[in-house]
């Protein structure tokens, strides 16, 4: 089961390789820079600008943000020195609620809204890219698409720990080579009555123990597949949003970006590294996990500053990639947050049994939506 988990998370890392790749090779394209309109120019160079200033906010915003982001996804990994955040107390859950509320609001108030104005830009042609809402229908069916691959491979997985055991087991009916068997040598002399219900005793109980690791494995599957996949929607969210942030020469924006960023990319990390310790990984692939989540905003970032010359966010090119990224990250991080955090949170045992903690949940839910959205006003 772990080599099949590694498998999978590599997978998921050469997916993540494979979009920047094309990413980086569509926007230093020679063809990205020249197509845009005299419209589109004026447009991007309106308002506030100031290189000097812009570039010194972007040095800021790289260490701010990468300090903010491994403070945030430690925290919960590093629950023995912070016991509160352990995933079995009240603390935690509350924490991991407020996480989920914040990665909800980033998908709808925040990533939708920017690939909405990328691919219904002036630069772009009105046919198609006016005339049909591309982003809603591609954040709709990632979002179709992301339950689909979680339940295949959950169920696939399943599957294979089943069989797996099954065979370990030698069937779970052989009692020769059983607790069962070898009570039953241990009894021959004993009436066929007692004989029978040892075996019985003895086939229950190993039973019961099969039934019990099957659905520690399946819960365990569960919270690495969610962690995994959550892990894939930032990366690909925090590229983009790191990428815009590089190449923008606009201080008047860049300064509160950095703000909202630094509590998104916290709160984030919390609620990942709750998934990731849940996730029960060795230190080699947490520290993976941490390493991609923690400087892909700043990757981002260096990449704009790199590109600045070359990249232009009013090409077509651009508008387009950029903004199928966003939608398809938009689609990801609002299935995990509804489906596999909240959804799940709130109707698991924990919650279903205190009512008390349930509302505070609720409310530490709205608070994170509230004050991500409000963010929305600035970045």
């Amino acid at each position: 089961m772990i080599t099949i988990m590694n498998n999978k998370r590599m997978r998921v890392l050469q997916t993540l390789t494979i979009s920047i790749s094309l990413l980086m090779i569509l926007l230093l394209s020679p063809s990205v820079r020249g197509q845009e309109d005299s419209g589109c120019v004026a447009a991007a160079a309106g308002g506030c600008y100031d290189k000097e200033k812009s570039m010194k906010l972007k040095i800021i915003a790289i260490f701010t943000i990468l300090v903010a982001s491994v403070i945030g996804i430690g925290l919960p990994l590093f629950s023995t020195a912070f016991p509160a955040l352990h995933p079995d107390r009240n603390a935690a859950v509350v924490v991991k609620i407020l996480a989920a509320g914040v990665i909800l609001s980033t998908g709808f108030m925040h990533v939708l809204p920017d690939s909405w104005n990328d691919l219904t830009s002036e630069c772009l042609p009105e046919n198609p890219w006016r005339v049909f809402p591309f982003s809603t229908f591609i954040a709709m069916v990632t979002t179709v698409l992301t339950m689909m691959m979680d339940t295949i491979a959950t169920a696939y997985f399943r599957k294979r720990g089943l069989k797996r055991m099954h065979h370990h087991s030698g069937g779970g009916h052989d009692t020769g080579g059983s607790v069962g068997g070898g009570a039953i040598r241990d009894h021959m002399q004993s009436p066929r009555e007692s004989e029978m219900e040892i075996v019985e005793q003895n086939y229950n109980s190993n039973k019961e123990l099969d039934v019990e690791s099957e659905e520690k494995q399946s819960q365990l599957l569960r919270y690495r597949i969610v962690a995994q996949v959550l892990e894939l929607g930032i990366v690909v969210h925090s590229v983009v949003i790191g990428l815009s942030m590089g190449v923008s020469n606009n201080p008047c924006t860049i300064r509160p970006l950095v703000a909202a960023m630094c509590f998104h990319q916290l709160f984030e990390g919390m609620g990942l590294g709750g998934c990731i310790l849940q996730a029960e990984y060795g230190w080699k692939i947490k520290a993976i996990m941490v390493a991609f989540f923690s400087t892909t905003t700043p990757f981002g970032i260096a990449l704009g500053i790199g590109l600045t010359n070359v990249y232009d966010e009013t090409s077509p090119a651009a508008l387009i990639v950029v903004g199928v990224l966003n939608a398809t990250s938009s689609g990801l991080l609002i299935y995990m947050a509804l489906v596999d955090l909240l959804a799940c949170d709130f109707m698991g045992p924990k919650l279903q049994g205190n009512i008390k903690l349930q509302l505070v949940c609720y409310f530490a839910a709205f608070s994170g939506m509230g004050i991500m959205s409000l963010m929305a006003k600035w970045a």
